[in-house]
Parts: C-alpha cells; structure tokens; sequence
C-alpha cells in the first residue's frame, strides 16, 4: 500500500477517549485511514495540527459493543496487535455501530489476500436450545448483567429499568446471540413469556399493537423492566417533574457540537440532543455522562440562523474553524454553535427549525 493510499480518509469525525493514565473521558477528533486511526485535540474551537495518538490498525480487534461501563452504553474497543485497548464513545448506537464497521473494515483490508476468506453464513439462533431462565439470571448477574439505569419518557421519570437496544447490545457483547435480529429474537421470546415487561407509552404500545415479531423493540427510546414475579432489584416507579417533562420527548438527533461559553467565551464539544414534543434542545458534557444535561432550552420561539465563515460574527470570540449557526431564544439568549462540516450545520439548523 503507497503513502498516498494510506493518508486517504475513510471516515473522519468526534469521538469521546478514555485516557490511557488517567481514566477520564475526553473528545477527541479521529480520522479514519486505511492502516491507522489518528486522533486530535481541539483547541479554541479549532482542530490542532498536531496529532495527540496513533492507533495502528493491522492485527486490530473491534469490540463492538461494549457494555461495562456504567451510563456509557455508546462505546466500542480496539485491541491492537501489541494488545493495547482503546476505548472510544460515539455520540450514537448509529454513529457508533458505522465507526465499529468502516475500522473492522479496513483491518480486514490490511489481512494478506490468502488469509481473507469469505465469511460463512451466521447460524440461525434455535430458541428451544436456549434456556430462558439462564439467560434471566446471567441479565440478573451483579457483575456482569445488564445495567438498571433511569429513563425519561412522557414526562415521566423511570427507575431501574433499560431501553430495547441495551438489552440488544447486551446479548451480543456476552455472546449469548450472534446478531441483532437474533437478539430481538430472544428477547421476543422473554416478554411473551413474561419475564420481561414493556414499561412507558412506546414499548406498551408496540406490545399491544405490532405483530408478534414487532412486538419487541431495538430502540433505545423503548423501555422495559424486569417482570415483578422476576425482579430482584429493587422496582419501577414514575415520578413527574419539570426537568423529566423537559427530558420526555422523543429524540429527534444527537451529535457532537462545539458551543461558544456565555461567560468566558471558550469554545467545547458538547453532545447536543434535540427532543420533539414538546421541543428542547440541551447539551451534554461529554467527559462526564447523557443523563444529566448541563444546559439545554426550549425550541418554542426560537430563531435559527447560519453564520457566514468569512471573517468574525458579532458575539464570537477566537479563531474558528467554520460551520457557525447561531440559536436565539425566546429569552433573548444567544447561542454561537460550531458544527464538524457544512452537511451538519444545514442538518442541525434544518431540523431546529422544525421544532421551533
């Protein structure tokens, strides 16, 4: 492979690293190559010329998904050759799952000809093979089971439960199924037979409405709980309140931002999430985790406008790598918003306007 070929892009954009040393969690910009990820940092709201790490492709293994860490179920593993582990978080299960693909991708790439045999097909997943009951108990496993986390929806605020596509990168990353289809597959299987049960508008009425295969979720807005007969942690409860009200709608987008401080005028990569009905838009500190937003505001009356590149808008501070658009609210706040390209301003102010 030439040096021309492997400084080609294959895929380029925000993902969130844990450190090496110390173990927090920080934004950084990867671009895909053929043989290589490389990573930068972002400074003063523009990308520096200077690579922060390497990560060499050949002999790579991806992991994806990866599910042990707690309120982080967006993150996939790279294992190199020389067996060090990178743990990256996309800003989606979408966004994550096509990073996952384009890096195994261009691993296989890499594998001499004589070694790149064809895959064979999957085995169909033979569910009377499978025992319910085990696989209820390894969910169930202090250690290693899936995680009860705390959901919004409709206003109302869900405890010790977990979204359908959890369950889904659950059963795959312990390899109790091979794909996606299968794990709906068994996990069809587990609500018919009671061990699981819908809980919120969006799961409830897919068990009551969609046929028999539809009837379980792989969506990360569908809610479930473990049955009452079942449960041994704790149980479900809904409480109200304005913060779950504005954390109810559902999910419209999400992606990584970068948003210019209202006081020190500092520019950081925020994961933005917009919610519809009723409209908000709120922010996330990414090195922290999506549950609690560290601003957001309602859509109502907003205005949406992009920013011309040439030169510096009015209100915006430091040198910026382009792609500005701007949010003013009802409230007369002014929020200057930088996208990672031109597509994704256009996207972001499109589907604002939708909602305001």
């Amino acid at each position: 492979m030439d040096k021309q070929q492997n400084n080609q892009i294959l895929r380029e954009g925000f993902l969130v690293k844990r450190g090496h040393v110390v173990h927090n969690w920080k934004a950084r910009w990867f671009v895909l190559h053929p043989d290589k990820l490389l990573y930068y940092k972002y400074e003063g709201s523009k990308k520096d010329s200077c690579q922060r790490g390497k990560i060499l492709l050949e002999n790579c293994v991806v992991i994806c998904p990866y599910v042990d860490y707690d309120n982080r179920p967006l993150v996939l593993k790279l294992k190199t050759q020389r067996s060090a582990e990178h743990f990256l978080e996309a800003c989606s299960r979408e966004e994550r799952d096509e990073w996952a693909a384009d890096i195994a991708a261009a691993v296989q790439r890499l594998q001499p000809a004589n070694s790149q045999t064809a895959p064979s097909e999957p085995k169909q997943l033979q569910l009377h093979n499978v025992s319910l009951n085990q696989v209820v108990d390894s969910m169930y496993d202090v250690h290693s089971g899936i995680k009860l986390t705390l959901h919004m929806e409709q206003g109302s605020c869900f405890t010790n439960c977990f979204s359908g596509s959890a369950v889904v990168d659950w059963l795959v990353s312990m390899q109790l199924v091979l794909t996606r289809v299968e794990a709906v597959t068994l996990t069809s299987a587990l609500l018919e037979e009671g061990f699981v049960r819908p809980v919120g508008v969006k799961s409830v009425d897919a068990m009551r409405w969609a046929g028999l295969s539809e009837q379980f979720l792989d969506d990360s807005t569908a809610l479930y709980s473990f049955s009452d007969n079942f449960k041994k942690r704790g149980s479900v409860k809904a409480e109200t309140t304005l913060a779950a009200v504005e954390l109810s709608g559902s999910v419209v987008k999400r992606g990584y931002l970068l948003k210019q401080g209202h006081k020190r005028k500092n520019w950081k990569v925020r994961l933005f999430v917009l919610r519809s009905e009723p409209g908000y838009l709120h922010y996330y500190d990414p090195s922290k985790d999506d549950i609690s937003p560290v601003g957001g505001f309602s859509l109502r009356g907003c205005l949406v406008s992009a920013l011309k590149d040439n030169g510096v808008p009015s209100g915006v501070k430091g040198k910026v790598q382009g792609n500005l658009f701007k949010i003013i609210t009802v409230e007369e706040t002014h929020y200057f918003i930088q996208a990672p390209t031109h597509q994704e301003k256009m996207d972001w102010i499109q589907v604002i306007k939708q909602h305001t």
